[in-house]
């Protein structure tokens, strides 16, 4: 027997339940006998934010009270860096990784700037390389680096400490970190998903989610379920013992879904949801996928052979081809990408109808054909 533990299962596992291929089993409340923590939504529309300010006046005041009771609180936002874009205040231009389809993503801790798909670093231009103005780029946007300088501007006798990747690389700098919150050497923790999962913190009573809204956006079908998954799961790091837990999340969009599906904490409604979405438009796990990636240096070799696959496509009224166009990151690496999505009637094989499509082909040299069944991600 193999047991899947899982506070937030996905809608494929879902799916093996209503089919009866998985059994269940439950736990209907925290293993520790705590409550469950209280959830509230901060909407960003209504509040007076100050500018370059990304803590809400209110999410500020609560951090205050939660300071005053001597508990530790969690700021979450998931990106690295101080500032996730830099544009030039003269003419708008933006730095882009010169291999990558990606912005160059500003970092105080290693003094540069970084690509968080490629990892090709730079320092900051004295100059803007599109008009030549010195000194003119500003940071767009916060990273968790940012986030720290704010949280040490409101609360200057507060102990505060950012845990990312890029503070933390080896298992040794991990469990310092984790002995200094749980022997309270630390009141405000700023993090990034590595604190999302798995950790138990006695004093920590205090969540707020600084951008809910962040990965709601773009054409990933799974968007809506790994926001709902992550956030359930920073929401879980609040008020695991004796001190009931609140948590707060800063969005634009209070009424979407996601939002209202945490607010009540009603996991099965918002997959219900979602699911009937998933089923009107045939995506996985009611229908099939597959996603081909064909990427070279040369752009023009890339199109072409794209081109070559969508002619050469399975006719079939259960299939659907769409594409080529550029991928989500139209260059990776140096390398251009096209990408063509196949969507298929769940009684289909695709895996035989894929193998069959493709066999005949001659892949071009220096050309790479990448090929994902119902794929996970979609850049």
């Amino acid at each position: 027997p193999i047991l899947l533990a899982s506070a937030t299962p996905s809608m494929e596992t879902l799916n093996n339940i209503e089919s009866g291929k998985y059994q269940t089993v439950s736990l209907p409340a925290r293993a520790t006998g705590a409550t469950m923590p209280e959830m509230s939504l901060i909407d960003l529309r209504e509040e007076q934010m100050p500018p370059q300010s990304w803590i809400s006046p209110q999410l500020k005041d609560l951090i205050t009270a939660n300071l005053q009771d001597k508990k530790q609180t969690l700021l979450y936002l998931n990106r690295r860096g101080y500032a996730p874009l830099l544009l030039c205040r003269e003419c708008g231009h933006r730095l882009e990784c010169p291999q990558c389809t990606a912005w160059m993503v500003e970092h105080k801790l290693y003094n540069n700037l970084m690509c968080h798909q490629c990892g090709y670093q730079m320092d900051l231009p004295k100059k803007c390389n599109k008009c030549g103005a010195e000194d003119s780029f500003s940071p767009i946007g916060p990273g968790v680096e940012r986030l720290l300088e704010e949280a040490k501007g409101y609360f200057p006798q507060a102990r505060i400490e950012v845990m990312s990747s890029d503070t933390l690389s080896t298992p040794k700098q991990v469990d310092a970190m984790l002995s200094k919150i749980l022997s309270h050497k630390i009141d405000i923790l700023v993090g990034t998903q590595i604190v999302a999962k798995g950790h138990h913190f006695p004093l920590l009573t205090l969540v707020g989610v600084v951008d809910a809204d962040l990965g709601l956006s773009g054409g990933d079908l799974r968007a809506s379920e790994r926001v709902f998954q992550l956030l359930h799961q920073v929401a879980g790091r609040a008020g695991r013992e004796d001190h009931t837990g609140h948590v707060y999340l800063q969005t634009y969009m209070p009424d979407h879904p996601v939002m209202q599906a945490i607010k009540a904490g009603d996991r099965d409604a918002f997959m219900t949801e979602d699911a009937q979405a998933r089923k009107l438009l045939n995506m996985p796990p009611y229908g099939k996928l597959a996603a081909f990636i064909v990427s070279a240096l040369v752009e023009e070799k890339a199109a072409k052979f794209a081109k070559d696959l969508a002619r050469t496509a399975p006719r079939h009224d259960q299939i659907q081809v769409f594409g080529p166009a550029p991928a989500p990151f139209a260059r990776l690496r140096g390398k251009y990408r096209f990408r063509l999505l196949i969507k298929a009637h769940k009684n289909i094989n695709l895996q035989k109808v894929v193998r069959d499509w493709i066999e005949p082909l001659k892949i071009p040299a220096k050309v790479k054909l990448q090929i994902d069944i119902d794929p996970y991600s979609f850049f």
